[in-house]
C-alpha cells in the first residue's frame, strides 16, 4: 500500500532533490507539496501540476489551516522549507515566524489527527546552532553545547524549533541538523558572506542530492523503530571534510580562476562568529539512512556541469585575475553586509563580533602565514558518561550534566532510560525550567531563559563549565 509522504520546501535546494527522489519512487509514494504561490514556484513546479500522484497546495507553512490541509492523511511530513541566512538575519520577526511558527503548525496539526503517533516527522536543524567550532576544537557531535553565533538569528530560529520538536512527545520524529549544503549553481558563493566564514573553519559539507537522497530514504519501509525521537548531524563523512580554503580553491580552480590567495586578501574574510565543523558521529545517520555518494571530487564536477556558459567555455582564464580581485571579490567584501563594509563604516558591533577588534583585523598577517593545521579529533566532554546507551541513563547521569553546567536537576528522581519525561532544573543564573532528559544530556540544550538573544556569552562561560568549552 502507497504511503503519503507530505513534503515542505519543494522549492529550496534541499527540498527540490528530496521531491526529485520522491518522484522516482511514485509506485511507492503519493506526494503532497505546500508550496507559496509565486511566479517562480509555479514555474519551478509546472512539470510535477498534472502528475499523478502529486498534489500541491498552494499556501503558507505560517497558515495553520493549509498546513492541517496537507498533514491530513500523511503518513511522513518531511520539513525542509526554512528561511535561511542571510535572509533570515535581516528580518528576525519574520524568520521566527517562519521558521519556528512552522513547527508549532505542523506539531498541532499532527496532533489533531485519529492517530497522532502513526505520523513519521523528518524536521531539519542546522550546524549553526552549535556556532563557532574553529580549531581546536573543529570535531563535533551531537550533544555538544548549543551556541548560535552573534546575530545568527537563523541558528536561533532552528534552536527553538528544535526544542518544539524534541518537547513534543510525539512518537515519532527525528531532527536534523544540517551541514554546509553545496548546490551545484556556482554564483550562489557569490554574496558577501562568503567572507563571513573564517579561513581556518573546517565543515563537512553534504551535496543537495545527497540530501535528497536522505529525506526520501527516512520514508522507506525498512528504517527501523529505533531511529525516530533522536537528533542526528547530516555530514558527508570522510572525503567530503574539507577546509575553507581548499575548498575555494578547487572551485576557483576548476574554472581557471586562480586560487584564493590570488583573488581576495586574507583581512576581507573574517577571523570568529560563524559555523560549521567536522563530526565524529554523522556515520550514525549513514548507518540509517544510506544516503551518501558524493564527496568533494563529485561536487565540484556538478558544479562544473552546472556553470554559467561563460565559465564553461573558459572566460576565467581569459579575464584578468587583478580585475576579478578588485571589482567582482572586493566589491562584494565592501558590500553592506561585508566585512570591508563593517570596517569602512567602524561598524563596531560586527567587528568585534566577527574579528574581536579593530586592532585585530589590523594585525590580520598576509597570505604568506600559513592556515592552522587540524588537529586530531578531540570531542566535547558532556558532563556525563555518554558512552552510555539510552536505556542507561538515569537520575546520576541528569544530576551530573546540571552540575557540569553550572546548575542543578531539581527533580528528585528519574527513572533509568526514560528520557523523555519532562525534569525540572535551574541553571547558574537561576531560571528554573522543565526540560526532557534528552534535550539536555542527548542534543545539548540547557536554559531557554539564558539562550540568545541577547547573546550574554562571556557571562554564561564563567557559570557553565560545559559551555565555556566552546566559548574563548
Amino acid at each position: 500500500m502507497k504511503k503519503t509522504v507530505f513534503l515542505t520546501g519543494a522549492t529550496g535546494s534541499m527540498g527540490s532533490a528530496t521531491l526529485r527522489e520522491l518522484v522516482d519512487r511514485r509506485e511507492r509514494f503519493d506526494i503532497v507539496l505546500l508550496v507559496q504561490d509565486s511566479r517562480r514556484a509555479r514555474r519551478d513546479l509546472r512539470r510535477y501540476a498534472d502528475e499523478p500522484g502529486i498534489r500541491i497546495v498552494w499556501g503558507d507553512v505560517r497558515d495553520y489551516r493549509a498546513v492541517l490541509n496537507c498533514v491530513t492523511g500523511a503518513d511522513y511530513v518531511l520539513h525542509a522549507a526554512a528561511l535561511i541566512s542571510p535572509a533570515a538575519d535581516r528580518d528576525p520577526v519574520l524568520t521566527e515566524q517562519v521558521n519556528v511558527g512552522s513547527v508549532r503548525n505542523i506539531l498541532r496539526a499532527i496532533r489533531a489527527q485519529p492517530d497522532p503517533g502513526a505520523v513519521r516527522l523528518v524536521t531539519v536543524g542546522s550546524v549553526a546552532m552549535t556556532g563557532s567550532r574553529l580549531p581546536p576544537i573543529h570535531w563535533g557531535r551531537v550533544g555538544d553545547p548549543i551556541t548560535p553565533a552573534i546575530d545568527d538569528h537563523y541558528a536561533v530560529s532552528k534552536i527553538e524549533a528544535e526544542r518544539l520538536v524534541v518537547e513534543s512527545g510525539l512518537a515519532h520524529w527525528v531532527s536534523l541538523r544540517q551541514t554546509f549544503i553545496c548546490i551545484p549553481r556556482l554564483l550562489s558563493l557569490m554574496h558577501p558572506i562568503l567572507f563571513h566564514q573564517p579561513l581556518a573553519t573546517r565543515f563537512e559539507f553534504v551535496t543537495a542530492r545527497d540530501s535528497g537522497r536522505l529525506m526520501a530514504n527516512a520514508c522507506e519501509s525498512d528504517v527501523p523503530a529505533e531511529f525516530w525521537r533522536r537528533v542526528y548531524n547530516i555530514g558527508g563523512g570522510e572525503k567530503s571534510r574539507v577546509g575553507y580554503v581548499e575548498y575555494l580553491d578547487r572551485i576557483f580552480r576548476a574554472f581557471g580562476l586562480g586560487t584564493l590567495a590570488q583573488l581576495t586578501e586574507r583581512r576581507w574574510f573574517a577571523l570568529k562568529n560563524f559555523h560549521c565543523q567536522w563530526f565524529l558521529d554523522s556515520d550514525i545517520l549513514e548507518g540509517y539512512l544510506h544516503f551518501r555518494r558524493d564527496g568533494l571530487d563529485e561536487y565540484v564536477a556538478q558544479a562544473a556541469a552546472s556553470a554559467p556558459w561563460y565559465l564553461r567555455i573558459g572566460l576565467g582564464r581569459i579575464v584578468l585575475r587583478s580585475f576579478i580581485r578588485g571589482v567582482v571579490m572586493k566589491r562584494l567584501a565592501r558590500a553592506p553586509e561585508g566585512p570591508l563594509h563593517w570596517i569602512e563604516t567602524d561598524d563596531r558591533r560586527r567587528i568585534e563580533a566577527f574579528f574581536g577588534s579593530r586592532e585585530a583585523w589590523e594585525n590580520i598577517p598576509g597570505w604568506e602565514e600559513p592556515i592552522p593545521e587540524p588537529t586530531p579529533p578531540l570531542p566535547l566532554d558532556h558532563g556525563f558518561d555518554d558512552s552510555l546507551p539510552d536505556a542507561r541513563i538515569g537520575y546520576s547521569e541528569a544530576v551530573s550534566a546540571a552540575r557540569f553546567r553550572g546548575g542543578q536537576c531539581l527533580s528528585d528522581e528519574m527513572q533509568e532510560g526514560d528520557l523523555f519525561t519532562p525534569l525540572r532544573w535551574v541553571c547558574g543564573a537561576g531560571h528554573e525550567f522543565g526540560a526532557t532528559a534528552y534535550l539536555v544530556l542527548r542534543a545539548g540544550h540547557w536554559c531557554p531563559a539564558c539562550q540568545a538573544p541577547p547573546w550574554n556569552d562571556d557571562e554564561i562561560a564563567r557559570i557553565n563549565p560545559f559551555f565555556a568549552q566552546v566559548w574563548p
